[in-house]
């Protein structure tokens, strides 16, 4: 391969908040020798002071990356969230200055679908209320209540592939399940659809979500769909903190309507372990709370770690955008015997017609080109036959067309 015009040992990748060692041994490995690890989430100020001279960043929940940081990132060409969400990333902010993100969506799936099938035995065997009252020194041996899961209801909002591995370890132990989802989804094992989620509510003896937080899913479980679950049901959320009003889920759960519940997600959850977690489901003997800890095994951080950081080095290496959450995606094969120029624009007429006439005006021939956009930005990718020497002053070239937004020289 041609000599990379930013050599490996040269790229600084920034990791905070005890990513998983297994993503520095995918860097290390693909010879990235400068790889700093932060063992916390930063602050604004300290966080802009760190990410100035890094090319690449690694994340998990806490550490807020907004336009602000980003405004002052101006080497940084990558964002490596090592969890399922992104919502701590101004990820538009980011796409509109040409910085891809990439998530881990499904590495933790089987750890979410285990802790969901473990609450819904201990909810049904009215576990939380018998481990309080033993702690406080009482005896609650009675069969009044607690039920075995085999032969229950299960219903599962949002078929994705946490609900699909739920739907096929439940029914594994013997539960009936059911799902609901806005989209079209083929049904594994026995498992069947509902088009209706207020029918679904109705005939499940547990209820769990599995959907992403969007407006449609806002609040999703509210004072009228609570009214619509079976009278002594169980509730489960282990999805996003806004799908469940967890107000009127207190008073249900507290007025006996509801027999337990589980919740691992909050609306509102504490920044970091100091401070202090409040909710009004506190105290609720019929409840199982965990903070947000649905996909915190280490086989699960074990997994993300390693994929996450397979996408940057895939980025960074071949500019391939395959799994981004924010960029137009491109799947790139390396080359050996070219140089590959990367070009960020905003989606205008012309930028690509532009892009060819740079190579076009020094005879440089074209030997794969590849190109998407969205309506926001556009990405090209060229590999070209040439020497090495004539790639900075094209490159220089590229950044001078009129709505780019950056360009990269890759090798």
């Amino acid at each position: 391969m041609s000599k990379l015009s930013l050599p490996k040992d040269k790229i600084k990748v920034l990791l905070l908040e005890n990513v998983h060692a297994n993503a520095i041994e995918v860097f290390k490995r693909q010879g990235y020798g400068q790889v700093e690890e932060v063992g916390e989430a930063l602050d604004e100020s300290e966080l802009k002071e760190r990410i100035v001279d890094a090319h690449m960043i690694g994340i998990r929940s806490r550490t807020q990356i907004t336009d602000s940081v980003l405004s002052v990132a101006e080497r940084l060409m990558a964002v490596g969230c090592f969890c399922i969400g992104t919502n701590q990333i101004d990820i538009k902010a980011a796409k509109m200055q040409g910085i891809p993100v990439f998530n881990a969506p499904y590495s933790n799936t089987r750890s979410v679908a285990e802790l969901v099938l473990a609450q819904s035995i201990m909810l049904l065997r009215g576990i939380p209320e018998k481990s309080w009252v033993t702690h406080e020194g009482g005896w609650m041996k009675s069969a009044s209540g607690s039920y075995e899961i085999r032969g229950k209801t299960l219903g599962i909002v949002g078929y994705g592939h946490i609900g699909t591995q739920l739907s096929v370890m439940a029914e594994a132990l013997g539960m009936r399940v059911l799902f609901y989802d806005i989209a079209e989804k083929l049904a594994l094992g026995n498992a069947n659809a509902v088009r209706d989620l207020d029918e679904l509510l109705g005939l499940s003896d547990i209820v769990s979500m599995h959907v992403p937080s969007t407006e449609l899913t806002e609040r999703m479980i509210n004072r009228e769909r609570i009214l619509a679950m079976k009278k002594g049901a169980h509730l489960i959320n282990a999805s996003r903190g806004n799908v469940v009003d967890i107000d009127a889920l207190a008073e249900f759960l507290s007025n006996g309507y509801l027999a337990g519940a589980a919740v691992d997600v909050f609306p509102k959850e504490p920044a970091s372990p100091d401070e202090t977690f409040e909710s009004p489901l506190r105290g609720l003997k019929n409840v199982i709370l965990t903070p947000h800890i649905g996909g915190s095994t280490m086989e699960a951080q074990a997994n993300i770690g390693t994929e996450v950081a397979d996408k940057l080095v895939k980025y960074s290496d071949n500019g391939s955008t395959l799994g981004a959450v924010n960029f137009v995606e491109v799947a790139l094969p390396p080359q050996q015997n070219a140089i590959r120029f990367m070009h960020i624009h905003r989606d205008v007429p012309g930028v690509l017609s532009k892009i060819n006439g740079v190579f076009s005006s020094r005879d440089i021939n074209i030997s794969g080109q590849y190109l998407r956009a969205d309506g926001e930005i556009g990405y090209v990718v060229t590999d070209v036959m040439g020497d090495l020497e004539v790639g900075m002053g094209i490159r220089r070239e590229l950044d001078a067309i009129d709505g780019t937004i950056r360009s990269r020289f890759l090798y």
